[in-house]
């Protein structure tokens, strides 16, 4: 959206000719790599750019969809990607940076607008639960949204948990990732006010089944308030987290400790 402002205002002060502003909207609603169709216009859409899943794609392919969007005026943010192929990005691309415990790669073209209030908590419980995790607290923190991680603090313990209960208390927003039978969503959404959103995790022995036990234990939750995301999906997670973040700071109504409007 900021691009597209700077293209018109540089048109109307004389900075920016024709051309230059028609090769920039031709690009709109998408530009065909041939192998992919970036969807530029998304950002315009959604208020947040297109997201490239780097699985299944080679380091080629990343990079040049990421360099489209970079050369539109887009953030670019790349999930799924091994060390051997970021560092391929990297070599093609300055300026990316790669998160390996999320597994991610991100580039900042655009000042991203902060929300100026509201903390997403991001949580999980168990140490092999954190790629998923921190994952979906880079997605959040990506998109402006403060966020504070909390991690290991599963049900084996759950005096790990309590310890940080009065902080917990002040979150706006939770995602809690877990494996094993999953129960930990169920835990925090006892405990919080705002939306929990559960993500369960490929993590645990034999009867797991790569996460389908941690996923229906978390649809079967018996806490109000808990949605779920499929098994690994940091990313929607922590994307999901940050809409409802900055929608609520941009149009909530303030209420005291009983839940009251004072203006009312």
């Amino acid at each position: 959206m900021q691009k597209l402002e700077e293209m018109l205002l540089g048109f109307r002060n004389g900075s920016k000719d024709m051309s230059e502003v028609l090769e920039y909207l031709e690009k709109l609603p998408y530009e065909d790599l041939c192998f992919a169709k970036v969807d530029h216009h998304r950002c315009l859409r959604r208020g947040q750019p297109e997201v490239i899943f780097g699985a299944g794609k080679t380091a080629d392919q990343i990079a040049a969809v990421a360099e489209s969007m970079a050369g539109f005026g887009t953030n670019v943010l790349v999930t799924k990607v091994d060390e051997q192929k970021a560092r391929a990005v990297m070599e093609r691309i300055p300026g990316m940076v790669y998160h390996d415990r999320a597994r991610a790669l991100t580039l900042k073209v655009d000042g991203t607008e902060p929300v100026p209030e509201g903390t997403i908590h991001v949580i999980c419980a168990g140490s092999s639960d954190a790629p998923v995790a921190e994952e979906a607290a880079l997605t959040a923190e990506f998109m402006g949204n403060k966020v504070r991680r909390n991690f290991d603090v599963g049900v084996a313990g759950i005096h790990r948990l309590l310890d940080s209960w009065d902080e917990l208390r002040s979150g706006s927003v939770f995602v809690v990732a877990a494996g094993m039978e999953g129960a930990l969503p169920s835990v925090v959404a006892g405990l919080v006010r705002g939306p929990v959103i559960a993500v369960p995790t490929s993590v645990g022995y034999g009867a797991s089944f790569g996460g389908i036990a941690a996923l229906l234990g978390m649809l079967n939750s018996c806490s109000p308030g808990v949605s779920v995301v499929n098994i690994d999906n940091g990313f929607g997670a922590g994307y999901l987290a940050g809409i409802i973040n900055r929608q609520s700071r941009t149009g909530e109504v303030r209420r005291d400790e009983f839940g009251r409007n004072p203006t009312d």
